[in-house]
C-alpha cells in the first residue's frame, strides 16, 4: 500500500514544524493513523462520504486512543 503525494505532503510539512526530538514520535503517530484510516476503508469497501455498492456497513465516528510505544505516546483515532 502506497500512500498517496498529497499525504506524503502533509507529513513532511507536520515533520518540518515539530522538535527534532520529537519527529519519531509525530511521524510514527501519522504513520499509524493512515494505517488505521486505510483499514478501515478496507473492512467498509468504501472511504468517508464515499457512496459504493461494494459499502458493507457505515461508519460512526472515532474514539481517541493513546497508544504508548517506544517512540513515545501517540495520540490516534480509533473508528
Amino acid at each position: 500500500m502506497a500512500l498517496d503525494q498529497s499525504v506524503l505532503r502533509d507529513l513532511l510539512s507536520e515533520l518540518k514544524l515539530t522538535d527534532v526530538t520529537d519527529r519519531i514520535r509525530v511521524a510514527t503517530e501519522k504513520l499509524h493513523q493512515q494505517l488505521i484510516d486505510a483499514e478501515a476503508t478496507a473492512f467498509i469497501g468504501a472511504s468517508p462520504f464515499e457512496r459504493s455498492t461494494e459499502r458493507t456497513t457505515s461508519r460512526n465516528g472515532m474514539r481517541p486512543r493513546v497508544l504508548t510505544t517506544t517512540a513515545g505516546e501517540l495520540e490516534l483515532r480509533i473508528p
